[in-house]
């Protein structure tokens, strides 16, 4: 049988010191079903007045949808098409870039009372057909549209797709899942075959995949057509996702596409400064960079 591929988190500076975890794309597995990138940020504690160079200044994206999810804090997302949306744990904010976006990411709660943040960010590979959509932004909270379970000591959370009977109301490009799962210790809970994708991310403590031992920080990409039987080990916060693949897609810093020739069109939009800044935030924005950092 196949070996499952683990991945540890790699630190990474998003800029004025604020560290995230990159976990995806990876050297060996660049994506999950259609999941291109998957940044665990924080866990980082501000006090108030911290400086702004921690923020998330305004910045591209083409080709893929961002998805935000928080366990604690808030950060506030401003755009090109007007949206301004403070965030909160347990909420989505998924924005299409398709053909064209820009946003910014701002700790504005946090400069102002002090916090604890800790969230995901996950970029979504568009399909072919959807690269070039429209952007658009969506906001999602609450179990109407985020179902919720609480069962055998494990409570979860659908932030996208369809699982076990479990459909999000977050409007998506092509199938895929992804979820939230807190488990107590000794807790135990299978995940089936339904995409041929798979991975598991423990955000928080200490699991066991078919008898792998996972802690904080990595990722395991399933290679088995099997269902998996999680065990958790102490409380843990696990993150599960996958789907149907998309295609090979290249990347170029905050640019995916399946052409080449388009990153280098988006590369030369944003150095002539062609893109709309986000509305409310124009005044500054992050330099194309010379390498492909990420982000």
């Amino acid at each position: 049988m196949p070996q499952h591929m683990l991945i540890d988190r790699r630190s990474h500076d998003l800029g004025g010191g604020f560290l995230v975890g990159r976990v995806l794309p990876y050297r060996a597995q660049r994506m999950v079903g259609p999941f291109i990138f998957f940044d665990h940020m924080g866990p980082l504690d501000l006090a108030p007045g911290f400086p702004r160079e921690l923020d998330v200044r305004p910045h591209p994206h083409i080709g893929l949808s961002t998805v935000t999810y928080l366990y604690s804090g808030a950060i506030t997302h401003r755009d090109s098409l007007g949206f301004k949306q403070e965030i909160r744990p347990g909420q989505v904010n998924w924005m299409v870039a398709g053909s064209g976006i820009t946003h910014s990411e701002r700790l504005e709660y946090a400069r102002a009372h002090g916090a604890h943040m800790e969230g995901i960010q996950t970029w979504v590979a568009l399909p072919d057909e959807a690269e070039e959509t429209d952007p658009a932004f969506y906001h999602y909270e609450g179990a109407e549209q985020l179902p919720e379970f609480d069962e055998d000591w494990v409570t979860g959370r659908l932030i996208a797709g369809s699982i076990a009977g479990l459909h999000s109301r977050v409007r998506t490009h092509s199938p895929l899942f992804y979820l939230h799962w807190t488990m107590q210790p000794g807790a135990r809970r299978s995940l089936g075959t339904e995409y041929p994708e798979r991975a598991v991310y423990v955000a928080e403590g200490e699991v066991e995949v078919d008898g792998q031992v996972l802690g904080t920080g990595q990722m395991l990409v399933l290679n088995s057509a099997q269902s998996v039987q999680l065990t958790a080990r102490t409380q843990a916060t696990v993150m599960l996702l996958g789907g149907e693949p998309v295609g090979e897609r290249h990347i170029f810093w905050n640019f995916v596409s399946s052409s080449r020739e388009r990153l280098a069109q988006a590369r030369e939009d944003w150095r002539q400064q062609r893109m709309k800044l986000p509305v409310g935030d124009d005044q500054e924005f992050i330099p194309l960079p010379t390498a492909t950092p990420g982000r």
